[in-house]
């Protein structure tokens, strides 16, 4: 049976030429279905959690054609791919809500490090304490979700170093947190944090993977995978949804895959060890994406991103295959063969061309894969 899926999308509006504008106010004032950040020059939108990945696909794509209307009713402007501040602006923070104080204490505390565009994956896990678990392992294996999503390698027009330089400098909060071991762990750590002051609310954590649900911490109903990119072409983004889905599938089917039963590290020390390695791996995702040599926390073996999802990849096919859903798994392999976003517009760059030309042309390409999906798959699914 399918899990329910799904996604909570950030995007950066402004012109063809690659300006970030900010619109959120207007946006969420006039559009149902949109919600501001705290620097209105990027907008979310959320899909309903559904089982079929036919409806998700729509889902994604539908906003972004009544969003891409609607700021056309401003003059030329569009959405803008990529996790960054790309092109410039990374100078100032553009407030959405002025007398939002949790905003103020954003903008005062991290400033334009949170200015990023990114995609959350939500899936339907009901059982608490099965929701740790699954939690434990994916947080361990969540720079691997991040090497296939990485989407911003420059800022204010130039390469930084970083293939994810969102995830690079993105503030992880509260600095350390630990492999929740049970509901009741969890929930009495997050009360710990809010009296010490070290998360602001119950949504101020802000690490690759959370437990999430309707009221935090005490009801939850399922898993957030935040790490990732913003992954502008649905297909890609509906493979990376599909392979943790079929993960979780094998976790829910295999109690003994759980980090604290299966991993060499020491007992006495497992916790900080693994969260150690699984902080470190991230590092190394964020900078090299696919190419970066990670360590597995079974055992602490060198292994590069890439060869870790081919491995996931073949374990958990006649999984997806089985449920229903392997033909929307088997794009990942072109993300495999071809890179991420990130190393397509690297290439570019290092071949000679310059960002704002990069960003052009994806930002059409972009426009044009939508139109293409809603009038090939959405349409005829609504009609």
């Amino acid at each position: 049976m399918l899990l329910s899926k799904g996604f909570e999308v950030e995007m950066y509006t402004g012109t063809p030429q690659g300006e970030i504008i900010g619109f959120s106010d207007q946006i969420v004032a006039n559009l149902d279905g949109f919600v501001r950040e705290p620097d209105s020059r990027n907008v979310e939108y959320t899909t309903p959690p559904l089982c079929r990945y036919e409806r998700l696909l729509c889902d994604l794509v539908e906003p972004r054609v009544r969003l891409r209307q609607y700021l056309k009713t401003f003059g030329d402007y569009t959405l803008l791919p990529g996790s960054t501040l790309s092109l410039g602006g990374s100078d100032r923070f553009d407030r959405s809500d002025p007398g939002n104080p949790y905003h103020t204490y954003i903008e005062q505390t991290y400033g334009t490090k949170v200015v990023t565009a990114s995609i959350h994956i939500n899936v339907g896990i009901s059982d608490p304490d099965l929701l740790m678990r699954a939690c434990r392992v994916i947080r361990l294996e969540a720079p691997l979700y991040l090497a296939l999503s990485a989407s911003s390698p420059f800022i204010d027009g130039e390469a930084t170093g970083y293939h994810s330089t969102r995830w690079g400098m993105f503030p992880k909060t509260p600095a350390y947190v630990p492999l929740f071991e049970s509901h009741a762990h969890f929930v009495r750590w997050t009360e710990e944090q809010l009296a010490l002051g070290t998360m602001q609310n119950v949504r101020h954590l802000w690490s690759s993977v959370r437990p999430n649900g309707d009221r935090r911490p005490y009801n939850l109903n399922r898993l957030e995978l935040r790490i990732c990119d913003l992954v502008v072409d649905p297909i890609a983004l509906l493979a990376i949804t599909a392979l943790l889905e079929a993960r979780l599938h094998q976790v829910i089917a295999d109690p003994s895959l759980d980090p604290l039963v299966m991993s060499s590290f020491p007992a006495a020390t497992r916790d900080a060890d693994l969260i150690a390695l699984t902080d470190a791996n991230e590092a190394a995702a964020a900078a090299q994406s696919l190419e970066a040599v990670l360590r597995h926390w079974r055992d602490g073996s060198p292994i590069r991103a890439s060869e870790w999802i081919q491995q996931l990849y073949q374990e958990v096919w006649p999984i997806a295959k089985q449920q229903g859903f392997s033909c929307f798994l088997s794009p990942l392999q072109k993300i495999l063969r071809e890179g991420n976003q990130a190393q397509q517009w690297l290439g570019l760059h290092h071949a000679g061309v310059d960002t704002r030309s990069i960003f052009m042309q994806a930002i059409q390409s972009m426009g044009e894969r939508e139109r293409s999906l809603q009038q090939e798959i959405c349409q005829p699914l609504v009609a």
